[in-house]
Formats: structure tokens, sequence, C-alpha cells
């Protein structure tokens, strides 16, 4: 393994992230292509940053992520019409987000929106579970594929078997 990645894993590995002098905690907001990503800063207002080429391959990031950002120049970009402010310097994984929360570093505006998505991913999985094989979803039944012919065993309705 190269020394990069090498060291981009053991940077990962480490629970305790210190913040320090033009860093900031920003949440993903979407994925934009082309290494791009809109990103949420504590004050709510959103702004462009590029993911390096270093994490390609690496390290995938998704919406409701929380990554740490270089943002010393945002205001010269900004001034100079550069759509692109800041730079991605670490992405923050659960561990990390955990031991992070309890510190001071964590902004107020996340403590609120990281508590409400784990109780709405815990109502998502308790919903999928109930609707499993139900048949009350109020739409009408599917009708059989006449494109191709099937065996007679693998048309039977594993749902209706349970039901009986």
């Amino acid at each position: 393994m190269k020394g990069g990645r090498k060291n981009l894993k053991r940077a990962v590995m480490e629970e305790h992230v210190s913040l320090q002098d033009g860093l900031r905690i920003m949440q993903v907001v979407s994925l934009r292509g082309s290494n791009l990503i809109e990103v949420m800063d504590d004050s709510g207002s959103k702004s462009l940053a590029i993911f390096p080429a270093k994490f390609q391959k690496s390290i995938w990031i998704k919406r409701g992520n929380f990554v740490v950002v270089e943002g010393s120049g945002s205001e010269k970009a900004l001034e100079s019409g550069n759509k692109i402010t800041c730079m991605i310097s670490q992405v923050l994984f659960h561990e990390q987000v955990r031991t992070l929360q309890k510190s001071s570093d964590w902004p107020e505006i996340f403590r609120t929106t990281a508590s409400v998505e784990a109780k709405d991913t815990e109502k998502t999985n308790e919903q999928v579970e109930e609707t499993h094989c139900s048949s009350d979803d109020g739409l009408p039944p599917l009708e059989a594929n006449l494109n191709r012919v099937r065996p007679a065993e693998l048309l039977t309705d594993s749902c209706s078997d349970s039901d009986a």
C-alpha cells in the first residue's frame, strides 16, 4: 500500500478530531458530480466544496454526512466570482461525529439535525418491517408478465401462503 493511502486510512481510524484555525464542520446537502459537493455551514448558508482526488476510490460520502472543510479563502473566492468556496479536508465517520457532538466544537444547528435524522431512520425501518407483506396499500394488484413463460411453482404468491 502506498504511503498516501496508508496515511489516509490512519487518519480515518482516529476517533478524536481536533479542529485547527480555518477548519469548519459542514453537512453535505447534495452531490453535484465531478467532485463538487454542496455543503451547509453552521449559519445555514450553502456553498460548493471540492472533494479532493486523494479521496477517490477510498472514501465515499452521501447526503447528510458531516465533513471538515478548509474555507480560509472563501470570501476572496466569492468576490472574484468563483463558485467553489472551500475544500474538504476530512470526512467524519459515525464514531468521530459521536465524539464531536459531545464536545464544544460541534455547531448547535447540527445537534438538532443529527437527532432528527436518527429518529427518521428508525421510523422508516419500522414502517418497512410493518408493510413488508401488506396488501392494504391502496394500489391495484400487479398483472402477470406475459412476455415470459414461467414454471407454475414460481407463479404462487409467497405473501398469500403465509397469510392462509
